[in-house]
């Protein structure tokens, strides 16, 4: 499962460690749900505000310490997310319950997208605080999904991550695994077969598919603020979806009904998942995920191979 970091800090929070441990109880009690339902889970969480307040931070503090990459600040969000998550699940089921795994994502380091940065990180300025940022850090500032001005970094495409065969050990003895924490750190492999840094945020959905796929997993949530994906958002024939198939998310997301700055990433990481596992991807809510994982419910939005579409779905495609 995907948790976003705007889950763990929220928009109208300014993100104190005695917020992000409140918001990380509520989200373990959901994980704890699904272990309680015979699942095993992986858990992966962005880290898109906390990076963000690390930079401003390191920034801040120029003349006194060194400031650090940001693939170093993207470590330190994995290690302090991961504790918090980690901490938090094992009140609920017990002590050892959860491991966090430090993880690196090798990205290609021609990427195109380290010529667009689309990732958002830290807090929300208005604009005239977000040109000032520009000028005086050199940022690029945007607006994110009507809400405000973010800073934008580059999110390539992860290809693999190096600590994967750890993972399924830590499953067989009974872990809830927290892996890929903050998309993991962006990596890249030299001439020589060493790794080095990279700076960049990997979309954690992203980091999700990619995970998901390499386990072979049968199920992957991407949670999110709303119950279920909508389509033709914003016109009088908006309606939520239950069930698309591959095919149909794909042709959505090529008409345009899922935008970048908005339901489009979670869209394209499901498509990979499904595609590549022959899985089913879930989009939904963090208080309804386990009701969400039977599709005779209708909550959530369930994407999945043609050939395991209802016929119920098919009819109304």
């Amino acid at each position: 499962m995907a948790v976003g970091g705007n889950a763990l800090t929220r928009a109208d929070q300014p993100g104190t460690a005695e917020q992000i441990e409140s918001n990380a109880a509520q989200m373990a009690s959901g994980i704890s749900n699904l272990c309680e339902a015979g699942w095993s889970v992986v858990v992966v969480h962005g880290n898109g505000p906390q990076v963000g307040h690390l930079a401003i931070q390191q920034e801040g503090s120029v003349d006194l310490v060194p400031p650090q990459p940001l693939y170093s600040l993207n470590a330190m969000s994995q290690g302090q997310l991961g504790s918090v998550l980690v901490r938090a699940i094992d009140t609920i089921r017990g002590p050892g319950t959860a491991v966090g795994l430090i993880s690196h994502m090798v990205v290609d380091p021609h990427d195109p997208a380290f010529r667009t940065p689309t990732k958002p990180i830290g807090p929300f300025f208005t604009e005239t605080e977000a040109a000032a940022m520009a000028e005086r850090r050199g940022w690029e500032m945007r607006q994110d999904a009507g809400r405000g001005f973010r800073r934008m970094v580059p999110s390539p495409h992860p290809t693999e991550m190096l600590e994967l065969s750890a993972v399924t050990p830590l499953l067989a003895a009974g872990k809830v695994v927290l892996a890929a924490g903050g998309g993991g750190v962006a990596v890249a492999r030299d001439d020589q077969g060493r790794y080095h840094g990279v700076d960049a945020v990997i979309d954690k959905d992203s980091a999700a598919a990619r995970l998901a796929g390499s386990l072979k997993a049968t199920m992957m949530i991407l949670v999110t603020g709303v119950d279920a994906v909508m389509v033709d958002y914003g016109t009088p024939r908006a309606r939520a979806v239950h069930e698309l198939s591959l095919a149909q998310a794909e042709r959505y997301l090529a008409e345009g009904q899922f935008p970048a700055g908005s339901m489009g990433p979670k869209i394209r990481a499901a498509t990979d998942f499904v595609r590549e596992s022959g899985g089913t991807t879930v989009i939904t809510s963090a208080e309804r995920m386990l009701e969400a994982l039977d599709p005779q419910n209708r909550v959530g939005t369930h994407i999945v191979p043609e050939q395991a579409m209802s016929e119920e779905a098919m009819s109304i495609a």
